[in-house]
C-alpha cells in the first residue's frame, strides 16, 4: 500500500496550479494514481467517507484525480470541465485537506468531464448533482483553489460536529 499523508489547509503546496500529464509521464502518472487510490481507501477505513481525491492533496503537483464510487474506480488524466448549463446549486461541502469544517458554496449542477484514462484514451462523462459538486471540487485543487475561497459569504463556514 502506498498511503500517503493528506496536505492539509495552510499548505502552500494545495495553492499552486499543476502540471499536464504528457505521455511520455504515463508510468509516474500510473503511481501516482495507485497512491492516490491507497490514500483514499486508508482515509474511507479511517473516517467512513471519501469518494474522491486530487493529486495535490498528497503533493503530487499534477492534473489527476481518482474519484471512487461504488467500489468502482475512475482516473481523470488532465481533465477538462465544460459546463451543460449555468443552473447551480448551493450545498454545505467538506474536504480531506480541512477535516471538520464545512462551507457552503454554489455549484454547476450539469458538467461534461473530459479527460484521458491510464491507457491515454479520451473519456467523457457527464455528473450532475452531487457528482458534479464533488468534481467540481476535486477540480479546483488541480487550480490551486480551495473550498473555502468559493464560500457564498462570510457566514458560510460551520465546523462538524
Amino acid at each position: 500500500m502506498a498511503k500517503r499523508d493528506i496536505l492539509i489547509l495552510g499548505n502552500e503546496n494545495l495553492y499552486r496550479e499543476c502540471e499536464l500529464i504528457s505521455l511520455d509521464n504515463l508510468d509516474r502518472a500510473r503511481q501516482v494514481a495507485k497512491d492516490l487510490e491507497d490514500t483514499l481507501d486508508a482515509f474511507r477505513i479511517e473516517n467512513g467517507f471519501g469518494r474522491a481525491i486530487a493529486a495535490p492533496q498528497i503533493g503530487a503537483s499534477v492534473r489527476m484525480i481518482t474519484m471512487k464510487l461504488d467500489g468502482d474506480v475512475t482516473v481523470f488524466v488532465n481533465p477538462c470541465i465544460e459546463v451543460i448549463n449555468e443552473e447551480t446549486f448551493e450545498l454545505w461541502d467538506d474536504c480531506m485537506s480541512f477535516p471538520g469544517l464545512e462551507v457552503r458554496v454554489r455549484r454547476h449542477k450539469t458538467i461534461r468531464v473530459i479527460y484521458h484514462d491510464l491507457d491515454w484514451k479520451v473519456q467523457s462523462e457527464v455528473f450532475q448533482g452531487d457528482l458534479s459538486e464533488l468534481f467540481q471540487h476535486e477540480f479546483d485543487h488541480l487550480n490551486g483553489v480551495l473550498a473555502v475561497q468559493r464560500v457564498v459569504d462570510m457566514q458560510a463556514f460551520r465546523m462538524k460536529v
